[in-house]
């Protein structure tokens, strides 16, 4: 791989004739795929070696406003490393690192889930991924440009930062409606980034593309998990 592969990255893939918007479309979910693998494979490897356990309880005792941010500011770097890089490797790099950072925060999540709730985890993925099926068949099939959600989905996730702050702070539970208000939130985000990856994105940045669709699922996989770890 050429680390100094520069991309023009001015055409939206709406514009392009069909077979490089396929091939687009193509590689955007192959990486996606990988991604999820990966993903599995992390937590997989963790849980069979022992050290989600060390992992966990070091992330449960400490300041979970500090686990966040230290999370945030990786989201952040990967996401701007994707978005803006003319690097092809730098964007693989930025989609690695935001792997294994998701990896690690899902960690006492899955524990607890786990110990309270055998059977969530697997239900979990097979709810998200009914959900992430449909919700991207509803934007092949229609077409429909999702762009107008910007705004909806910046505020919504402007609120649920406050609230997950809030509760840090003053020792509150976040119950069943914030969850299902996430999983909804989620779910927009699925729709949004869908939409980008038929009308907006360039040619060049399906790294970038794969790791928002990633970033969604993720998002949703966390609040089903945390609904049903919570019912049991």
């Amino acid at each position: 791989m050429n680390d100094q592969q520069t991309y023009s990255g001015n055409i939206p893939v709406i514009e392009l004739d069909d077979r490089s918007r396929s091939r687009f479309i193509s590689r955007t979910y192959n990486h996606l795929f990988c991604a999820i693998a990966a993903f599995t494979l992390i937590e997989i490897a963790l849980f069979k070696s022992g050290l989600a356990e060390p992992i966990a309880r070091v992330l449960l005792g400490g300041s979970w406003l500090l686990v966040m941010g230290g999370f945030m500011l990786i989201s952040w770097l990967a996401r701007s490393a994707a978005h803006r890089s003319t690097s092809q490797l730098t964007q693989y790099a930025a989609l690695a690192a935001y792997v294994v950072g998701q990896a690690i925060i899902f960690v006492p999540l899955l524990y607890l889930a786990e110990s309270v709730a055998p059977g969530a985890i697997a239900s979990a993925a097979a709810i998200t991924f009914i959900a992430f099926t449909a919700l991207t068949l509803l934007v092949f099939f229609t077409r429909k440009d999702f762009s107008f959600m910007r705004g909806i989905l910046m505020w919504g996730g402007i609120i649920a930062l406050v609230a997950i702050i809030a509760g840090a702070i003053f020792g509150f539970q976040l119950g069943t409606f914030f969850s299902v208000a996430m999983v909804a939130l989620a779910g927009g985000a699925i729709l949004y980034d869908t939409s980008n990856v038929l009308h907006h994105y360039p040619e060049d940045r399906y790294v970038a593309a794969s790791l928002e669709l990633f970033a969604s699922v993720a998002l949703m996989l966390w609040y089903v998990l945390r609904l049903l770890s919570s019912r049991r």
